[in-house]
């Protein structure tokens, strides 16, 4: 059941009118209902997928905390008679054991998600295919990088001590199948989503309105834009675009992508909002950074925090990398001290890589990624003595500047999500300084990337839109409130205008086949 289709918006109007006509306290438990409800309809056959996370992620976490009881009860019962080094000794003991099961559960569900992810991946498919074992090719389920990283989250913070584990397993089934979630992210943490996932509401109509307002301006993009678009990036992926015709597709792809994930985050956050539920913001417009390491922190910023709390602060603060800091600084000084930071980062684009997926090419990108950051760290001296002789952060211009420029760095860094043979993203890469084929832009080759004169229009025009509202945001916070502060004419008149385009202008119609978003392939 796609966000796209309209079996989905039957599914989200009945579950709001019913969430808000039943007695309160049965709120969340219509959510789990309706959460199990939207993942069968993904497939049956994935059911157990999700089930096994759920239940052994709660179990996991509840014999730590049962643990971490007996060590605080045992711990004050001999108070008096314990060294300061016995109970530092016990409750390493007891750290270790902890430590162990966690990862024997975190073992077993990321070997869950590999398979899972291999199974998709071309050369795993020929192979069971010719070995008569066609029924391991599954296609990947819905969700299960997400819910399975907001389960792993979970169970480290309850080892932590950051985090209480759930007793209740049924209100943790929600947290885990929390549907608007599944498809896309983002990935909550317990702390941020359960206040409000559990919690009662009662029905509050600039609430519900502004969650549906969102999920409109969700649709606009994704419908109007990222559905329109795809022809023309799935034309230039074609190997005779080469030069300026990889230019496009890296401009284009940006833009499909832009629009697509933020358009389904939008719609999963404001259906959300509409029931009452905050979830943690995914993107706060990436494409005004002005520089790689600020484009990571607005793009997928749930993502990002995942893999800065669990993967690069425990190997960067770890004793064998605070022993090799040590150690390199007296021989390669303030490189050395950065050294450990260096190898956590490496660590970190290579989750980050194989978590979008198991193809070579996923991984070259997230090490681009890295490349580029570390080495505008090392350059950063350079950098600051450059704009300390020119002024140039002074310059008007100047902040456009960068941001076009991190724009360019970016879009030749993302291409490579669309060559699984990597060869084929540097060959193309390549061209940019062999073939300059600028005759592309107005000889006619641009209508016939699948895109007529219409389809440029509306989409110059919805990308007008779109700029407008991220600046508006930028500068004066959310547009809803400023509009919510206007005459109620203007307010719906905009918002009835924003219906009619999406109606109007939406990649769909008679025959529509309902375009997935691209990271549910993640």
């Amino acid at each position: 059941m796609l966000f796209t289709s309209f079996n989905f918006l039957a599914f989200a109007a009945v579950l709001l009118v019913l969430y808000y006509l039943i007695p309160k306290k049965g709120q969340w438990i219509l959510l789990l209902a309706a959460s199990y409800f939207f993942y069968i309809c993904a497939g049956l056959e994935y059911l157990g997928f999700i089930l096994f996370t759920t239940i052994s992620t709660y179990a996991t976490a509840y014999v730590i905390s049962i643990i971490l009881k007996k060590q605080d009860a045992y711990l004050a019962e001999n108070k008096a008679t314990l060294s300061r080094d016995e109970r530092k000794a016990y409750k390493n003991h007891v750290k270790c054991i902890n430590r162990w099961i966690m990862i024997a559960c975190l073992f077993l569900n990321f070997a869950i998600l590999a398979f899972c992810k291999a199974c998709i991946v071309e050369p795993f498919q020929a192979i069971a295919e010719e070995r008569g074992l066609s029924f391991l090719t599954v296609a990947l389920p819905l969700g299960i990088s997400f819910y399975m990283f907001q389960s792993a989250g979970y169970l480290i913070d309850v080892y932590r001590g950051t985090a209480k584990a759930e007793k209740n397993f049924f209100r943790y089934a929600l947290f885990v199948s929390f549907f608007p979630q599944l498809v896309q992210g983002p990935i909550s943490r317990l702390s941020q989503l359960a206040p409000s996932l559990y919690a009662p509401h009662a029905f509050d109509g600039k609430q519900v309105s502004f969650g549906l307002q969102r999920v409109l301006w969700g649709y606009f993009k994704k419908l109007v834009i990222a559905d329109r678009i795809v022809a023309a990036v799935v034309t230039l992926k074609h190997p005779e675009y080469t030069g300026v015709g990889f230019i496009l597709l890296g401009v284009f792809y940006a833009i499909q992508i832009y629009a697509d994930f933020t358009g389904g985050i939008d719609v999963a956050i404001g259906l959300g909002e509409a029931l009452g539920i905050k979830m943690p913001e995914n993107f706060i417009r990436p494409f005004f950074s002005k520089n790689i390491a600020e484009y990571w922190r607005r793009w997928h910023s749930t993502l990002g925090e995942w893999m800065k709390d669990y993967i690069f602060y425990p190997i960067s603060v770890s004793s064998p990398m605070l022993k090799l800091s040590k150690a390199a600084r007296k021989k390669l000084g303030n490189f050395g001290k950065r050294l450990p930071v260096y190898i956590a980062s490496i660590a970190t684009w290579f989750v980050t890589g194989i978590w979008h997926g198991l193809t070579p090419n996923f991984i070259v990108w997230g090490m681009l990624n890295c490349f580029v950051i570390v080495v505008s760290e090392e350059l950063t001296p350079l950098y600051e003595k450059f704009h300390n002789r020119f002024h140039l952060k002074q310059k008007a211009w100047y902040g456009g500047f960068e941001m076009l420029r991190m724009f360019a760095l970016m879009n030749l860094i993302r291409s490579c999500d669309l060559f699984p043979h990597v060869g084929d993203y540097f060959s193309r890469l390549g061209s940019l300084f062999t073939t300059f084929n600028f005759h592309i832009l107005w000889d006619g080759t641009m209508m016939k990337l699948g895109l007529s004169s219409l389809d440029y229009a509306i989409l110059g025009f919805s990308i007008v839109i779109v700029f407008a509202i991220s600046v508006i945001q930028e500068k004066k916070g959310s547009v809803r409130e400023l509009l919510w502060n206007k005459p109620a004419v203007l307010r719906y008149v905009l918002i009835y205008a924003l219906f009619l385009i999406v109606l109007l202008m939406g990649s769909f119609g008679i025959g529509y086949n309902p375009g997935n978003f691209i990271y549910n392939q993640f």
